[in-house]
């Protein structure tokens, strides 16, 4: 079966090792978009989308925010296979009617995460499962008819609606995103150092083992594919 054609659309405000990560874990040939500039497909003629982090938050009143939750909408409208990572799970969550706000304070590091449901995205993922957080926004409301497939202490981690995904946690990072992304943060040098610490072989070799979603994800957009082709 051919490679599945995923439109990607980067919310990153141009981060170098977004685009890199996204490419070396999806099997999927990438259509790129810099949604931050404003550059949306102009369609939805693709077999599925994945939806990055960002710096922003999905309540602020940008141009390209509303565009971006309103192609949202209208590509689960379509019933396109959507991943949403980080900024993309509360940027999904938002588009289909959920609501997203402020947390007191950043999540920020390794985490052990619980699936609290069974679903497709996390088939061969134990529970707990280990990934990178690094967010100050979170998901209060699910859309009307989602579920949630994975939490922690800190609330939704993964959710579905449909055939769109959600995860709240960066299972795309590599160590050296990991430290990129803590050493320019603004937080206490304590803090800083603290999570530093927590990025090392150990945690990084088990948060490989939840990169499998990719995989997952891909193969289920595989699977609409064939349904469609042979339907």
């Amino acid at each position: 079966m051919s490679r599945p054609r995923l439109v990607l659309l980067d919310a990153s405000h141009g981060a170098d090792h977004t685009r890199r990560n996204f490419r070396r874990e999806l099997d999927a040939d990438l259509v790129e978009f810099d949604v931050t500039a404003g550059d949306l497909p102009p369609g939805f003629d693709y077999d599925g989308a994945v939806v990055t982090g960002s710096r922003a938050s999905v309540y602020w009143d940008d141009p390209w925010i509303d565009d971006l939750l309103t192609w949202i909408e209208r590509a689960a409208d379509r019933d396109l296979p959507i991943l949403g990572v980080c900024y993309g799970h509360q940027a999904l969550a938002a588009a289909l009617g959920g609501r997203v706000a402020a947390m007191d304070d950043i999540e920020i590091g390794y985490r052990e995460i619980r699936a609290v449901a069974p679903d497709p995205l996390f088939t061969g993922i134990d529970s707990p499962f280990v990934a990178f957080e690094t967010h100050s926004d979170c998901v209060v409301d699910l859309p009307p008819g989602g579920t949630v497939l994975a939490e922690s202490e800190r609330g939704v981690q993964a959710f579905r609606h449909g055939d769109c995904w959600g995860v709240q946690f960066h299972p795309e990072y590599d160590r050296g995103s990991a430290e990129t992304v803590t050493r320019e943060k603004d937080l206490p040098a304590a803090r800083i150092d603290a999570v530093m610490e927590g990025i090392d072989a150990d945690a990084y070799a088990a948060a490989c083992r939840t990169k499998r979603l990719f995989d997952n994800f891909t193969a289920q957009v595989r699977s609409r594919t064939a349904a469609a082709t042979d339907g």
